[in-house]
């Protein structure tokens, strides 16, 4: 009897601590948004926290939207680096994704249509897997010429008019004329830049979330 009665007691602090266990949860059960680029997405010299997607999982907090922000950003990585990474992007199985990329292509030169190719890989991969998609697009320094930087920027306004995708043509487009929003290098967003990344893609992500999930 004694034995029964102890089993019986050992079941029940186990149904008992069930739903404590699944309530303690809540931010691994939450809905995932991908931040997929370049060193821009990385936070390169930045310290931890102080990326875009760091400053964008804030923000969404404090407007009541319980997903969960997961950093992908690789320091000098290309487009053609973000199709080899698709799988690993799938893996994760994201609600939604952020596409940052092109970058590195421009400021190497690299020829204009693989650029495009790489880019319209990606997404196409992310709309056969019914992802939710953000594309961020980026320009160049002026010495790289007019002609070169218009076909640049229309990759990203071509490619997002195809696959009827959210679309930020400029992801800087608020820092200009802020001053300490870039780095020295002239490239890289800083802590303040960062915060005001976060508020340029909010009205455009937002559309894409579902609020009020735990």
């Amino acid at each position: 009897m004694d034995v029964c009665r102890t089993l019986i007691v050992s079941l029940g602090l186990i149904l008992l601590g069930g739903p404590t266990l699944t309530a303690q949860q809540p931010a691994s059960a939450r809905p995932l948004l991908v931040c997929f680029g370049d060193s821009i997405t990385a936070g390169y010299g930045l310290e931890p926290g102080q990326s875009y997607p760091d400053a964008l999982q804030r923000d969404l907090d404090r407007r009541g939207y319980h997903y969960k922000v997961n950093n992908q950003g690789t320091s000098g990585a290309t487009t053609k680096d973000a199709v080899a990474a698709m799988r690993t992007i799938l893996r994760l199985h994201p609600e939604v994704v952020i596409v940052e990329f092109g970058g590195n292509d421009g400021l190497r030169g690299l020829p204009l249509e693989q650029s495009r190719r790489n880019l319209d890989q990606v997404l196409t991969t992310l709309e056969d897997a019914h992802i939710k998609v953000l594309m961020a697009g980026i320009t160049l320094p002026p010495n790289y010429g007019r002609e070169y930087i218009q076909a640049f920027d229309q990759i990203f306004r071509d490619l997002a008019a195809k696959h009827h995708v959210a679309f930020v043509p400029m992801l800087y487009k608020d820092l200009v004329n802020v001053a300490g929003t870039i780095q020295p290098d002239g490239i890289h967003p800083t802590a303040k830049g960062s915060e005001i990344i976060a508020r340029t893609l909010i009205p455009v992500v937002t559309p894409l979330l579902r609020k009020g999930r735990e």
